[in-house]
């Protein structure tokens, strides 16, 4: 689906996964969850070459194949102070921790962490839930400046609007599943705050307990011009 135009080509696996490739050809995989993720389609669970992972919090239907992607590929990772620490005492290398308003760039691409409201944690295998520090978005700039804004799980908050105003977001990935983050009713808000051209729903459909829709969000944003929301199907890629 060719409508960004703008050097990067984004591919949905599903729930709040992605991979972004860069225009110099470097891919970045965002909350990396394929093996036990219903919603990725079996093309996309061998999962290619991976240069940088960003996690926003925890919670396994993010964070589930960070270790798995590590152990294969050696990427760089993105994540709060307490993710990269539980993730070094799995032998994960090359973490970069960061916190809400930092920065980090990787090979031409940098990422700040943006607040999001939510929760984290990891549990481990015995049962025992480990703190996951502050759940977090994620504004990644890429090497041409097209910016895009990954929210991570949130519900709607004002400082979206600073969001819009510092780091001037082309394109916004959005939860609105409801339930455990915003509704589609929350993002619709998000997206006048936000004054992005694209949006892309995620976080939906995963689960029964998922109830908001793309076509819900896309009702009550019909008034905004200027904003398109596109609904990619798991597996569909917008270049």
């Amino acid at each position: 689906m060719k409508i960004l135009n703008n050097g990067i080509e984004i591919t949905y696996f599903g729930h709040s996964t992605f991979s972004v490739k860069s225009p110099a050809g470097k891919t970045v995989m965002i909350d990396p969850w394929i093996e036990g993720n219903p919603s990725c389609p079996e093309h996309l669970r061998e999962v290619g070459h991976v240069d940088i992972i960003a996690v926003t919090h925890g919670h396994f239907d993010h964070i589930s194949d960070v270790i798995p992607l590590c152990s294969k590929y050696n990427p760089k990772v993105v994540a709060n102070w307490e993710i990269c620490d539980w993730l070094g005492s799995k032998g994960v290398q090359n973490c970069m921790p960061c916190n809400k308003g930092g920065n980090v760039v990787i090979d031409g691409i940098r990422f700040t962490m943006t607040h999001a409201q939510h929760s984290s944690s990891m549990k481990e295998e015995d049962g025992t839930v480990i703190y996951g520090g502050e759940p977090a978005g994620y504004i990644i700039k890429f090497e041409n400046d097209y910016t895009i804004y990954h929210a991570g799980d949130t519900n709607i908050f004002g400082d979206m609007k600073l969001i819009s105003e510092i780091y001037k977001p082309q394109l916004a990935m959005l939860p609105i599943g409801d339930l455990f983050t915003m509704s589609p009713l929350e993002a619709s808000y998000a997206c006048r705050l936000l004054n992005v051209s694209w949006v892309v729903p995620m976080h939906y459909g995963t689960f029964p307990l998922l109830v908001g829709t793309p076509d819900e969000l896309k009702s009550l944003t019909k008034d905004m011009d200027s904003l398109s929301v596109v609904a990619l199907e798991p597996g569909q890629q917008i270049t």
